[in-house]
């Protein structure tokens, strides 16, 4: 069955574009002009990755991607005119998984949704008695063929983007990886992502599981992150 992709642009054109070339593709895709009719949309539970304006009128991006990180984690490709540092920040700190700057080529829009896609698909089954679906470390725990992290048993909702981040430390537990080895790890199918971007990502997951009164990534200054137990 193919990938259900939601397009949230104002703008008919970018639409026709980007129902074009994800078409071509072979994926499903619906596409929507304004923030309500996305959250909409995005609501019935069918939508696989969400491709998104930032600026829209009725609900601007940024607010649609808030009302849907409050209950759900499909993947979240930003799009922007607005090529600001701060932007870009903003929207990945909100819990998008990427952000393409506008004008974009329709080749590299659908190869970061290829890749995101990818981070959302389980593992092939490994045979039994090498199979390592459960990752864990003191009371952090990543469950790679579920997409589910818990601190202490209690569940911690992540992005598909920030699994891949934390379990690729729970794979080297106490080992300092540069931002580099982190991408090369936790994305393996995707060199579109920025240093910067694994940053937004890892204070996000730390964030998240200080809710839970936990805090799994150390920094370690110049070099780059390492898990730590509590």
């Amino acid at each position: 069955m193919s990938k259900h992709i939601l397009v949230v642009d104002d703008e008919a054109r970018i639409r026709e574009v980007l129902l074009y070339a994800l078409q071509k593709e072979g994926y499903a895709v619906t596409a929507v002009a304004d923030g309500r009719a996305a959250v909409e949309a995005a609501g019935t539970g069918t939508v696989d990755l969400v491709v998104l304006d930032v600026m829209l009128p009725e609900l601007d991006g940024l607010e649609v991607c808030r009302r849907l990180r409050a209950g759900s984690r499909t993947p979240i490709l930003f799009l922007s005119a607005r090529a600001d540092e701060v932007d870009r920040i903003v929207g990945l700190e909100l819990g998008g998984d990427d952000y393409l700057t506008k004008p974009f080529s329709p080749r590299e829009l659908v190869a970061r949704v290829r890749a995101l896609l990818r981070r959302t698909e389980a593992p092939p089954p490994a045979p039994a008695e090498v199979r390592a679906a459960v990752l864990r470390h003191g009371p952090i725990e990543v469950d790679t063929e579920r997409h589910e992290a818990r601190y202490l048993g209690q569940p911690v909702s992540l992005t598909a983007t920030e699994l891949g981040v934390l379990g690729a430390l729970l794979e080297r537990p106490g080992v300092v990886l540069s931002r580099g080895q982190l991408m090369q790890r936790a994305y393996r199918y995707d060199n579109l992502i920025t240093e910067r971007t694994i940053d937004t990502h890892v204070r996000r997951i730390r964030a998240k599981f200080r809710m839970v009164g936990g805090d799994p990534i150390a920094t370690v200054h110049g070099v780059g992150y390492k898990l730590q137990g509590a």
